[in-house]
């Protein structure tokens, strides 16, 4: 199912790139407001197999570039590269009457997106559009940080590893996602703004089963998707139209 997904994005790629009416196109930078939000579920058998009650919510910021065209009577497409980060953390809960937990995640991607797009004019060189498409993600770093304080001695240790790389609690997690997002955005002149949220296709698990740190394998099959709020602005530095 995997190769399928690639295999779409990389034909919508090669239908945007091959359009051969595009009266109207432009290359600009954008920058904005990411939410990356992992949604696993639990080896716990009280919760069902599929239901994805952890959730873990990164807020951070995006920035890239992108490519803009207009094929024929509004619609077109928007290919580009981004670079997204996005940090969270809980608040220190007590474990015992003694020590509290705390952990932090840190997250770094680039991607690349196809977003088929249809414009209508509201006014002279000003637009509305609605979009939807691919975008295949893949993760630099996933870095877990777990804090135990003493909460006598006010003492914290840490517990720092890759959900990459590392199996902890079985949180062995893969670089590569492809989502499907849908949006809405507005543009005057050569400015725009665009905001959607991207539905991950892919189970971010490396494992198919639960295993815990002695090795033992719990016979449930893991679930998860890797989903995105997110909000741009932007500018097109060249634009012809």
């Amino acid at each position: 199912m995997k190769k399928s997904f690639v295999a779409l994005f990389l034909i919508c790629v090669t239908v945007s790139a091959w359009a051969l009416d595009r009266p109207k196109q432009g290359f600009g930078l954008q920058v904005g407001w990411a939410q990356p939000i992992l949604r696993l579920n639990s080896p716990d058998k009280s919760y069902p197999k599929d239901s994805l009650v952890n959730t873990i919510r990164l807020n951070g910021f995006k920035v890239g570039l992108v490519y803009d065209a207009s094929y024929f009577l509004g619609f077109g497409s928007t290919i580009g590269i981004n670079y997204t980060f996005g940090g969270g953390h809980t608040d220190w809960t007590k474990k015992n009457t003694s020590y509290s937990v705390k952990t932090q995640t840190l997250f770094n991607e680039v991607e690349l997106f196809v977003d088929w797009q249809y414009k209508f004019q509201v006014a002279k060189e000003t637009y509305l559009m609605l979009y939807t498409g691919p975008t295949l993600q893949c993760g630099i770093t996933l870095d877990v940080n777990n804090y135990l304080r003493n909460d006598l001695t006010d003492e914290v240790e840490a517990n720092r590893y890759s959900a990459y790389t590392t199996d902890v609690e079985n949180e062995h997690l893969r670089r590569i996602n492809i989502t499907w997002g849908v949006g809405a955005g507005f543009q005057y002149k050569r400015y725009f703004l665009r905001g959607g949220y991207d539905f991950g296709l892919i189970n971010p698990y490396a494992n198919k089963e639960f295993v815990d740190p002695l090795g033992q394998s719990y016979d449930r099959y893991t679930r998860g998707r890797l989903d995105q709020w997110s909000i741009k602005i932007g500018m097109y530095i060249w634009y012809e139209d």
